[in-house]
């Protein structure tokens, strides 16, 4: 299934001297799906972004590929294909929708021609072709989420790491999101790593959880025993639903 592997190990950040992980170490596969999980302030954000470089760690090292790619720039990673989203949707808003997903497809090296069929592809494969030459400041906020997502993958990225795509779909939105996500390993060969609170959706659609409490991991594994591992259900879950 796993030709190439994201790997963190023993990952230490510290913001003015409160340490916000604390010696995390993360494997992603591709063709698999991860959920990393924990509550709000567990470091899982954080997490993601000393794999995609937007922050240095203070100790441990991340290789892509077996490739060290520890504090290198946000664009050099990006290179290596590792793309992600924001847990705040970041579109290019004065764009449209088709001209967002054929930037992501330049800025990663195809021409012009070839990211024009990207984009035309992706906006059929997520339901938003008839939005191609809407403003993507005009969108709901649904519409919103899948473009991004979408614009991600216009990269052509080997993993790519989704920090709350949910947040704020209702129960159908979620549905939906969980069917096109659910297929993208198995069509794409990528790695997805998912950040999300909706448990609805990260326990159908993930092969395997990584839990994060306080900046440290405090279970892994497939979602079964996860789930009832009792440090998690009292760190995260709740008694209620135990």
């Amino acid at each position: 299934m796993a030709d190439a592997t994201l790997e963190a190990s023993r990952i230490a950040v510290e913001f003015a001297g409160l340490r916000a992980l604390d010696g995390v170490s993360l494997t992603l596969r591709q063709g698999e799906i991860l959920g990393l999980i924990g509550p709000n302030g567990s470091g899982k954000t954080t997490l993601v972004n000393v794999l995609t470089g937007q922050v240095r760690p203070s100790s441990g090292s991340v290789h892509c590929a077996g490739e060290p790619i520890t504090g290198l720039a946000p664009p050099a990673i990006a290179r290596r294909g590792i793309a992600r989203s924001f847990q705040i949707v970041r579109l290019f808003t004065n764009l449209t929708v088709r001209e967002n997903l054929e930037a992501a497809a330049v800025a990663q090296g195809a021409g012009r021609r070839e990211a024009a069929v990207r984009a035309d592809l992706l906006l059929e494969e997520f339901g938003l072709a008839g939005y191609r030459d809407e403003r993507a400041g005009a969108l709901s906020y649904g519409d919103e989420r899948r473009v991004e997502i979408a614009r991600a993958l216009a990269a052509g990225p080997r993993f790519l790491l989704l920090d709350e795509p949910a947040a704020g779909l209702n129960e159908a939105e979620s549905d939906a999101l969980l069917a096109l996500l659910a297929a993208l390993p198995a069509e794409r060969g990528l790695g997805l790593l998912i950040i999300d609170h909706d448990m609805r959706l990260i326990m159908r659609l993930c092969h395997r959880l990584h839990v994060l409490a306080s900046g440290r991991t405090i279970a892994e594994g497939d979602v079964v025993s996860v789930r009832r591992a009792p440090q998690v259900i009292e760190a995260y879950l709740g008694t209620a639903h135990a």
